[in-house]
C-alpha cells in the first residue's frame, strides 16, 4: 500500500472530527461525545503514522532507528481501546457502570502501552524497517514479544467488539442491528488482519517465510475492516437523523391545513413570522406549531364549547373513533370561530364565561389529526347546526 492509501482515510477522519468539534466544545461532559471524538482522532492518527513515508520522517527527526513502531503500536491499542469505550457509552446503561467498564479499558489498554514503550527500549532494532518490521524481528528478543504483545492486544479488541456488538444486535431492530451487523463485519477483518500477521510471524519462528502475509496482505484487511467498520458506526446515525428529519417535514406539512386555516384570522401577523426556506425542518416545524398556538389563543374567546359538544356526538354516530371524532369536534370549532372572528371585524372580545371548557381541553388537542381533518372537505359535515352565525348574531352576543 502507497502512502496515499494511508493519508486518504486519514484526512478522511480529520474531517469528520472537524465536523464533530464544535459539538464537543458544547457537550463536554458528555461521554458518548467525548468517545466519538477519541474515535475519530486516534483512527486519523493511527492511518497518519502507519504511512510508510510518515514512518521513515519520524524515525529521521527522533533519530531513533524504528521508533514509529512503538509509536504507530501504541495508537493502535489506544484507538482499540477508544472503539470499546464507544460502544459502552453508545449501548448505555447505569452511568457508573458505564464509568466503571470504560475506566477498566482504559487502564488495561494503557498498562499494554507502556509494556510495548518498554520492550521497544529493552531491545534492539538497529535496522530501519518501514514496512516489514513484524517479520524482520521476529525472532529478536524483546522485540519479538513487544510483537506478539500488541498483535495479542488487537486480537481481543476485536474479538471483544464482535461478542459486544453481537451481543447488543439481538437486543434492538433497525438501523442499529444492521449497522451493529457491519461494524461486526468490520472487526472480522480485523481479526483476519491479526491472524496473517500471527501467521507471518510464526511462520518466521518456524524458519519459513510468509512475509506477504504481513507485508501484503495484512494492511489491505486493515484498511478493509477499518472502512466498514466506519459506516456501521455511521449508518445507524445518518439513517436516523434522515427518518427524523423526514418525519419533521412530514408532521411539518401535515399542519398546513390547519396553519392556512387559522392564518385567515391575522394574515398579516402569519406573514411576518415566516423564517428562511433554507431553516432546519426543526425549526420551521417550531415557527409553524408556535403559530398554530397564537392563532388558537387569538380564537379562544370565539369558540363555541355547543359546537364542539354537537360535532363530536355526529362523528361518533357517524362510527368515528374516539380521538378521531375529537379531532372532528377540534375542527369544526375552530372553523366557526375563524367565521365568527371575519364577522367581528373591530375585535371586541366576545364574552368567554362559556369557555371552561374547550380552555380545559386545548392542551390536549392533536393538531395533526385536527389538520388532516381540514383536509377532507366537507370536515365539519359530522357537526350538524355548526355553521357560523352570520355577523349580527355575532354582535348580538357581544353586546
Amino acid at each position: 500500500m502507497q502512502g496515499s492509501s494511508y493519508y486518504i482515510p486519514a484526512a478522511a477522519m480529520g474531517v469528520a472530527l472537524a465536523f464533530k468539534t464544535p459539538s464537543l466544545v458544547r457537550a463536554w461532559t458528555d461521554p458518548l461525545m467525548r468517545a466519538v471524538c477519541s474515535l475519530l482522532a486516534l483512527a486519523g492518527l493511527v492511518f497518519f503514522f502507519a504511512a510508510p513515508p510518515t514512518i521513515g520522517e519520524v524515525n529521521r527527526l527522533t533519530g531513533v532507528a524504528n521508533f514509529s513502531a512503538p509509536l504507530v503500536y501504541s495508537l493502535l491499542s489506544a484507538f482499540s481501546a477508544s472503539c470499546l469505550v464507544l460502544i459502552v457509552n453508545w449501548r448505555g446503561g447505569p452511568a457508573e457502570e458505564i464509568r466503571r467498564t470504560s475506566r477498566r479499558w482504559c487502564v488495561g489498554f494503557s498498562v499494554l502501552i507502556v509494556a510495548l514503550v518498554t520492550l521497544f527500549v529493552l531491545g534492539d532494532a538497529p535496522v530501519e524497517r518501514l514496512r516489514d518490521l513484524d517479520t524482520y524481528y521476529a525472532t529478536t528478543p524483546y522485540i519479538r514479544e513487544m510483537i506478539v504483545l500488541y498483535l495479542m492486544g488487537i486480537t481481543m479488541s476485536g474479538v471483544m467488539m464482535n461478542y459486544l456488538c453481537l451481543r447488543w444486535a439481538l437486543q434492538v431492530h433497525g438501523w442499529l442491528r444492521v449497522g451493529l451487523l457491519i461494524i461486526v463485519v468490520g472487526y472480522s477483518f480485523n481479526t483476519l488482519y491479526a491472524i496473517a500477521k500471527f501467521a507471518a510471524v510464526f511462520a518466521r519462528w518456524g524458519g519459513a517465510n510468509w512475509d506477504g502475509l504481513s507485508t501484503n496482505t495484512a494492511p489491505i484487511l486493515a484498511s478493509c475492516g477499518a472502512q466498514v467498520s466506519a459506516v456501521g458506526f455511521c449508518l445507524p446515525l445518518v439513517c436516523q437523523r434522515l427518518a427524523d428529519s423526514w418525519h419533521t417535514w412530514a408532521t411539518y406539512r401535515q399542519l398546513g391545513p390547519l396553519w392556512r386555516e387559522l392564518n385567515k384570522v391575522s394574515p398579516r401577523d402569519a406573514r411576518s413570522v415566516r423564517i428562511p426556506w433554507w431553516s432546519s425542518a426543526e425549526l420551521s416545524l417550531t415557527r409553524r406549531e408556535s403559530d398554530i398556538h397564537d392563532g388558537l389563543l387569538a380564537l379562544h374567546p370565539y369558540f363555541d364549547p355547543e359546537v364542539h359538544s354537537r360535532a363530536h356526538a355526529a362523528a361518533l354516530a357517524a362510527g368515528a373513533d374516539p380521538e378521531q371524532a375529537q379531532a372532528v369536534a377540534d375542527a369544526a370549532m375552530v372553523t366557526t370561530a375563524v367565521r365568527a372572528r371575519a364577522a367581528d371585524p373591530e375585535g371586541v372580545v366576545v364574552d368567554s364565561a362559556r369557555d371552561a371548557e374547550p380552555a380545559a381541553t386545548e392542551g390536549t388537542r392533536d393538531l395533526v389529526r385536527i389538520s388532516l381533518v381540514l383536509r377532507q372537505p366537507p370536515h365539519t359535515a359530522a357537526a350538524p347546526g355548526h355553521a357560523a352565525r352570520p355577523e349580527s348574531e355575532v354582535h348580538e352576543r357581544m353586546r
